[in-house]
């Protein structure tokens, strides 16, 4: 199982946030985050937002550094992107 992780910094809510998403499936996505109790919540249309003070969690539990270019190139190379006001 791989999944990826781009750096807290994306605003919101008064933080940052990190994009979490796998290049394989929704599936594998929704396992890894369940295993790090990340709440199903989180999840928006393609990944999980996953807050900045949680970012080492993650990656201690295996999730790949990336930069926010390929977190994007991922989902779209696997077929997973669904950009915000598309169907799906």
């Amino acid at each position: 199982m791989t999944v990826y992780i781009d750096p807290p910094t994306w605003p919101g809510h008064g933080r940052l946030w990190s994009h979490l998403v796998s290049d394989v499936s929704y599936d594998e996505l929704h396992q890894f985050a369940e295993e790090l109790g990340v709440p199903r919540r989180a999840f928006e249309r393609d990944h999980y937002d996953i807050p900045s003070h949680r970012y080492a969690d993650a990656v201690a539990a295996g999730a790949v550094e990336v930069r926010s270019r390929e977190v994007v190139r991922l989902l779209t190379a696997a077929g997973l992107r669904r950009p915000k006001g598309r169907a799906g």
